[in-house]
């Protein structure tokens, strides 16, 4: 087993404390977009959990200004920050995309992405649990990977069919950003796992 926090724990639950608010905010936009009411008060957790993320980041920061020895590169240690930082930010992006555009009710498309964001987030977390031990990170990797897919060929066909069917041209500019927004979410949860996944390679 690859051990690679073999003293200090520090990171690592720093780490695990970001996933688990990325959790937090994906399973708060995958219920809003279920039970789609009390909208204002939705998007004010999204906000309020976006914006512990972002307390979480400079603690992961200071951390690492602080520290003389880290778990693994600094550039590394950085970048998974920002990775998950983008993910959060994406949910957030989403969530107020319904207000601000006021849109009327999500479709089942943009339902089932947001169920997707959900379920990355529950990947990254279990990935960001195993730190320590990096060899066993693999399948939560795919599945996030996996994850990615289905969304791209579901945003997809999503937007190809909101421009085939017509209808009112503000309605589609309107879902077209939200699934965008959406999708780029996804992509970001990829991203973030892609640096996990580079940081396992380097302490094989």
């Amino acid at each position: 087993m690859v051990r690679l926090i073999p003293k200090d724990e520090a990171f690592q639950q720093i780490f695990v404390q970001d996933g688990e608010n990325l959790l937090e905010a994906a399973r708060a936009l995958s219920s809003m977009f279920h039970e789609f009411d009390r909208l204002d008060e939705r998007v004010g957790t999204i906000q309020a959990l976006e914006h512990a993320g972002d307390e979480i980041g400079n603690e992961i920061a200071a951390r690492l200004e602080r520290s003389f020895i880290t778990p693994f590169d600094r550039e590394d240690i950085h970048e998974l920050t920002m990775r998950l930082d983008d993910v959060v930010d994406g949910i957030q992006e989403a969530a107020e995309t319904v207000v601000i555009y006021g849109i009327d009710e999500p479709t089942d498309e943009a339902r089932r992405l947001a169920g997707i964001v959900a379920a990355q987030g529950e990947q990254l977390l279990e990935a960001l649990r195993k730190l320590d031990a990096l060899d066993t990170v693999g399948m939560h990797l795919k599945a996030i990977h996996d994850l990615e897919n289905e969304a791209d060929g579901l945003s997809r066909a999503a937007i190809g069919r909101l421009f085939r069917d017509g209808g009112d041209p503000l309605t589609v500019i309107k879902l077209r950003d939200l699934y965008m927004a959406l999708e780029e979410t996804v992509d970001a949860a990829e991203d973030a796992a892609e640096v996990i996944e580079r940081i396992a390679a380097k302490h094989q």
